[in-house]
């Protein structure tokens, strides 16, 4: 039976317990449903902060979800575990609550790493049932659109539990066979060459970020890779990947003719989930799969699991400058839009509503509202509003396309991506100071900063009161401009969670009588990551030529 919608109140049927997840517009909690007993994770979406576009998304994630929990209960029960599923949908004035499976696995590439045997039967099995839940979604006229690592879970902690796809915020409903563009949607990485050229797509978009995942799955590292997301579209368009030695020689050739199959660039050549249920590598893999242990694997993997976590990590990188003066942290584009910096490489992009020539026309009447989605708490975070972010992706590569990095070149990108995070918010606190900002410096800094600096004659002092002094009184009230540069940053990284900064910061401003001053310092910074979020917890500055001239210069 459909799963209906409740018209009761939620707190009338469930207790709301810890959070588990937060994204923009909605956070992810426990819940125990009071009839049962039975624990389920809620999804709670302000409707406040919604627009009407973005309620409809939330609504087709909805129906689709019900849809795809429908045919699994009257077509094919057993499909059901590898889906997770949405138990109830309620609608309050300021609150939408949706039900789903508690999924307490966590993700699938997290457990592989922590396995003791892991073998290219076992990455066998993973896709087929991956493959499994995709073929229900395709048979139902459903596209999922963000296949990507952080979407595939586990049910249990349990040896052997079901793989779970999850997060149908950006799926869409199709019809048979239908191609139309639907917007641009999904993550970086596991796009599809015809997204990217915003052709008209539909089902095979799926099949292609399989093939990326089954790359990955057998390896530890994906077939596309750069830094530069230019040229990451330029590699995925021309479908530019390879089996390098000595990793790939141990595949076997069966594997890598589906994954062939599976990243052809024709999406009408493209093979489907059905037939890649049907292919030797999945249904005979007790005959063909190599059961030999794939330790460098699972080695490459735990490397991608921290790259693909870090934030800012490649879009950041490509993006994050030194030099800054007191403006704001925007990239501008050469026609004068602009365009925010995304904060995640895992980070899902949207943007439904790219104009340009040679944009298809939008889908036909029906599947207008399947082009986008609300964004998952759970997952990823969608990059929306007026920004035209697909067109500033999607700019074409001038130059020969550089080579997919090795293992140790992908592993030496992770730590210079972290040290532009460490630097990117070093320049946000400076940016703060000199604009006289506290609500945003008391953002970026631990309350209970500690800081040696001259002011304190040689004190060590503790918390923000010290500094709250000349934010009220001094700080952007002696001067006409500021700009800071930040000279020899030098970032040591300790561990996933720390890290130390040492600079020079030079400053120069113009005073209240429209003279000109140069100030430098020299300054170290300790960061340290607490929910996700950097902040400042300690500092030490010397103090340098020009600071008693021009006290906001000299502090912080």
């Amino acid at each position: 039976m459909a799963v209906p919608i409740a018209c009761t109140r939620f707190s009338d049927n469930y207790d709301l317990k810890e959070e588990l997840g937060k994204g923009a517009f909605s956070v992810v909690r426990r819940c125990v449903q009071k009839s049962s007993g039975l624990e389920f994770a809620a999804k709670i979406i302000n409707t406040k902060k919604l627009s009407a576009r973005d309620f409809q998304k939330l609504e087709r994630e909805a129906r689709i979800c019900r849809k795809l929990q429908h045919a699994n209960i009257v077509s094919n029960p057993e499909v059901l575990k590898h889906l997770v599923r949405l138990h109830d949908s309620i609608q309050e004035e300021n609150f939408h609550y949706l039900v789903f499976d508690l999924v307490t696995g966590g993700e699938l590439f997290e457990d592989i790493v922590a396995r003791e045997f892991y073998s290219e039967a076992d990455a066998s099995h993973c896709i087929q049932q991956i493959l499994e839940s995709v073929n229900h979604c395709h048979q139902n006229g459903v596209v999922h659109r963000d296949l990507k690592p952080e979407n595939l879970l586990l049910a249990s902690k349990a040896k052997g539990a079901a793989v779970k796809l999850a997060d149908f915020g950006l799926a869409i409903e199709v019809s048979g066979e239908q191609q139309a563009w639907f917007g641009f949607a999904g993550t970086p990485g596991y796009l599809s060459p015809e997204v990217l050229k915003k052709e008209p797509y539909g089902k095979p978009v799926d099949i292609w970020a399989c093939g990326v995942i089954l790359y990955i799955l057998l390896v530890g590292y994906p077939p596309f890779w750069d830094e530069d997301q230019h040229r990451l579209y330029a590699q995925i368009k021309a479908g530019a990947y390879d089996y390098p030695s000595p990793e790939w020689d141990t595949v076997t050739p069966e594997a890598k003719n589906l994954i062939n199959q599976m990243l052809t660039v024709n999406p009408g050549k493209r093979i489907t989930a059905a037939d890649a249920l049907k292919h030797p590598w999945i249904c005979q893999r007790e005959r063909v799969a190599s059961v030999v242990h794939r330790q460098e694997t699972v080695d490459c993997l735990k490397k991608f699991n921290a790259r693909r976590k870090l934030k800012g990590a490649i879009l950041t990188t490509m993006l994050a400058t030194r030099n800054f003066s007191s403006r704001s942290i925007i990239v501008k584009k050469g026609d004068g839009s602009q365009v925010k910096e995304s904060t995640d490489s895992s980070t899902t992009l949207e943007d439904d509503d790219i104009k340009g020539p040679g944009t298809p026309p939008q889908s036909p009447r029906g599947a207008g509202p399947n082009s986008g989605s609300p964004p998952s708490s759970s997952v990823a975070v969608a990059t929306k509003g007026p920004l035209n972010l697909g067109q500033a992706l999607l700019q074409s590569v001038q130059g020969p396309l550089s080579k997919r990095p090795r293992l140790l070149d992908v592993e030496e990108s992770v730590i210079r991506s972290r040290r532009q995070e460490i630097i990117k918010m070093t320049e946000q606190l400076i940016e703060a100071i000199n604009t006289g900002d506290f609500e945003a410096y008391t953002k970026i800094c631990d309350p209970h900063l500690t800081a040696f600096e001259p002011e304190a004659m040689g004190n060590l002092v503790e918390g923000m009161d010290f500094h709250k002094f000349y934010f009220d009184n001094v700080l952007g009230k002696n001067c006409k401009a500021v700009n800071t540069t930040i000279l020899n940053p030098h970032v040591h990284l300790l561990g996933e969670d720390a890290a130390c900064i040492a600079y020079v910061r030079l400053t120069q401003y113009m005073d209240k009588h429209g003279q000109a001053h140069t100030h430098q310092s020299e300054e170290s910074r300790v960061w340290h990551k607490r929910d996700s979020k950097w902040q400042n917890v300690h500092f030490h500055r010397s103090g340098g030529n020009g600071g008693a001239a021009f006290g906001f210069s000299s502090h912080k």
